[in-house]
């Protein structure tokens, strides 16, 4: 901040805006980081609650879409949510916005500009089917199997050399689980993912 207050002053008004965009991109991944650390914790010592209710599923994804707004603005890339607007689910709020946050968090990491990143989601008989598709990198087949495993966790760098923990997609895997779902993932690498989950619609 320091140097922002000392770029304005000096009148280097077009450096100001780099300096923000790398304030904003660090507090965001340092939210994601203890945001995941939290509620892995939590997990583990068993202290996390699990309130499932009716919940409106179109409201509830555009939370981290707007918490993330600047992320893939940033990028310049085009994120859309197709989901019908009356459409409910039975789950836990708090740990929807946690899987839905990221999995677009991942979408954007792994995105270069002018990428797409879509949030959709169908209703079959007994599950909401609900999906987050990039067009971005990838992932290399060998990768795939170890995504959702604590043992292989890794983090790979993003387009914009983002880091991580890794941790985002095994509590994205825990987080489904306990509403009785799956999760699972469809890529080719330099094409894009698309990472699927389900969540019933009733009790």
């Amino acid at each position: 901040t320091e140097i922002i207050i000392d770029r304005i002053n000096t009148g280097e008004f077009n450096k100001v805006h780099d300096y923000v965009k790398i304030i904003n991109n660090t507090a965001q991944n340092t939210l994601d980081l203890l945001s995941n650390l939290l509620d892995w914790s939590r997990i583990q010592s068993g202290k996390i609650d699990f309130n499932p209710n009716t919940i409106n599923l179109n409201k509830t994804a555009k939370s981290p879409v707007v918490l993330l707004e600047a992320s893939y603005l940033e990028k310049e890339i085009n994120t859309s949510i197709e989901i019908p607007e009356d459409l409910t689910v039975f789950a836990d709020e708090l740990m929807l916005k946690t899987i839905v946050r990221n999995l677009l968090s991942n979408a954007i990491k792994f995105s270069y500009t002018n990428d797409s990143i879509k949030i959709a989601a169908k209703k079959d008989e007994n599950d909401i089917l609900i999906s987050v598709a990039d067009t971005g990198i990838g992932i290399e087949k060998e990768v795939l199997e170890k995504l959702f495993r604590i043992e292989d966790s890794f983090s790979t760098k993003g387009t914009n050399n983002e880091t991580g923990t890794g941790l985002g997609l095994i509590l994205c895997k825990e987080f489904v689980e306990q509403h009785g779902g799956k999760i699972w993932v469809e890529s080719t690498f330099g094409e894009g993912s698309t990472f699927y989950f389900t969540i019933p619609h009733t009790k």
